[in-house]
């Protein structure tokens, strides 16, 4: 009989913890025409998911990781995202998740529910989830996060459009779902000290980022790992070993005081 191990002890909130968190954007047949990379067959989706499982780990929501890990149990978890909210992730990426048993956090435009990624001029148009496809993916078990507005730089927002991406984004969603989302994606990656502050203040209890400074790194500001198409089972299996030493562990206080300067843009 195998006797299970002993959970960890409870970590206190404001414990530094170390916690992996994968960024994904669309889930659809790759084409030549996508100079930014955002999107990852589902074919590849498929293997990564596979692999994560076959090495022990499970995907999560970022509102169940960071449960988890103020529990002292997020042993084995690991965060799945998907920015920009595209249809793709309801057709596509959805009933993968299911089959592997997995969740994940779609970060959706409140101010572009049911249009198109019109922000990227380079890039195919994608058509991003309507109102009834976000209340969809709630029902699935997906946690709804908010992308702001209309994926704008925060960094170059006056006030009042930092309210509006901020609050007003989130009171959105909160009459779509009937749930005022817990998690906020700063656009492009792109913050500082002021657009932390202001998501904070909206009523957020986190915030993700891809590479923040240790400045600004923190439950507001947590690093992900971009995935996709590229990212073949060795390339994956790198990107879970070095994340540790590439990004510090973070501090999980929502308290903690903001500082510092801009991260890097994506």
């Amino acid at each position: 009989m195998t006797v299970p191990a002993p959970e960890s002890p409870a970590l206190p909130a404001s414990a530094p913890v170390p916690l992996w968190v994968a960024m994904y954007h669309s889930v659809a047949d790759t084409t030549d025409d996508d100079p930014y990379q955002v999107t990852v067959s589902p074919a590849r989706l498929d293997r990564q998911l596979r692999r994560l499982r076959d090495k022990g780990l499970r995907g999560v929501s970022v509102r169940q990781l960071l449960d988890a890990a103020r529990r002292g149990a997020a042993r084995g978890l690991v965060g799945l995202t998907f920015d920009d909210g595209y249809a793709d992730f309801l057709d596509e990426a959805v009933p993968l998740l299911r089959r592997h048993d997995c969740t994940a956090t779609v970060y959706v435009l409140a101010g572009r529910l049911g249009g198109s990624n019109d922000w990227d001029q380079d890039g195919p148009r994608k058509p991003l989830l309507t109102e009834e496809d976000v209340r969809r993916c709630a029902a699935a078990g997906m946690e709804i996060g908010s992308h702001g507005l209309l994926h704008i730089d925060l960094t170059q927002a006056d006030d009042r459009e930092l309210a509006e991406e901020t609050r007003l984004s989130r009171e959105l969603l909160r009459a779509a779902t009937g749930r005022a989302p817990r998690g906020f994606c700063h656009p492009y990656g792109r913050l500082d000290r002021r657009t932390v502050r202001a998501a904070r203040e909206a009523g957020y209890g986190y915030g993700v980022a891809i590479d923040p400074p240790p400045g600004l790194a923190g439950v507001h500001a947590l690093p992900r790992v971009h995935l996709g198409e590229r990212d073949h089972a060795v390339r994956l299996e790198l990107k879970l070993r070095l994340h540790r030493w590439r990004r510090p562990a973070v501090d999980l206080d929502p308290a903690t005081p903001v500082s510092g300067r801009a991260g890097r843009s994506s």
